[in-house]
């Protein structure tokens, strides 16, 4: 079956569904959304992961080479969804992972995670890093060939192919078709599993990466 990506109709996932093209299926929980994976050569499955059971997204990713949680609960998403997409959602992909014996996953988790909250952010922005901290803590405590992927801040802007990767990097922005390349490297590189990488803009071509350098 290739690769699963969560978050299939997500600014990332579509990006990453076109690089990988019938390679790959992305989950969506809109019908709707369903053409629009379809247009990028992937496959589409309808999943909703705030609503599904284990059993049902494990026969999903069931015989996939590697699962991608590129699932958020996008702006204007208010708290209780960042605890249910961007935590809960990656730990239901995750039990189906392991049930299924899929080992390879990579997470897009954010450059934050894991950290204290700097002064003066909102409670939604609390909920979002409290979130994608205890996801990537569930993850890190799986019998998987894990990585997790922090970028920065996220922008629209064509990539440039170029990039800095590494366990810390300073504050910065990355564009969302340079994130999706990155992830393609990541899934190929064994150096990256276990690992947990931020990434920004940078002078590093992407077909160059080794992770950590």
């Amino acid at each position: 079956m290739g690769i699963i990506i969560a978050g299939g109709h997500g600014q990332i996932g579509l990006r990453l569904a076109a690089l990988l093209g019938a390679e790959a299926t992305g989950l969506v929980r809109n019908p709707a959304h369903v053409a629009d994976v379809e247009a990028t050569g992937a496959r589409a499955v309808v999943c909703d992961l705030e609503q599904a059971g284990v059993e049902e997204v494990a026969r999903v990713v069931e015989g996939a080479s590697a699962v991608v949680f590129a699932a958020g609960a996008g702006p204007g998403s208010g708290a209780p969804r960042k605890d249910t997409v961007d935590r809960g959602a990656s730990v239901l992909l995750a039990d189906a992972a392991e049930r299924t014996g899929v080992r390879r996953f990579v997470q897009v988790s954010s450059i934050g995670a894991g950290k204290p909250l700097a002064p003066g952010r909102d409670e939604v922005w609390a909920a979002y890093i409290k979130a994608k901290t205890e996801a990537e803590e569930d993850l890190r405590a799986r019998d998987l060939d894990w990585t997790i992927l922090r970028p920065g801040r996220l922008t629209d802007d064509p990539g440039t192919g170029r990039v800095l990767l590494a366990p810390e990097v300073p504050p910065g922005a990355v564009p969302r078709d340079d994130v999706a390349a990155v992830i393609v490297a990541l899934l190929r590189d064994p150096g990256s599993v276990r690992r947990t990488l931020e990434l920004v803009s940078g002078d590093t071509p992407i077909d160059e990466l080794a992770a950590g350098e």
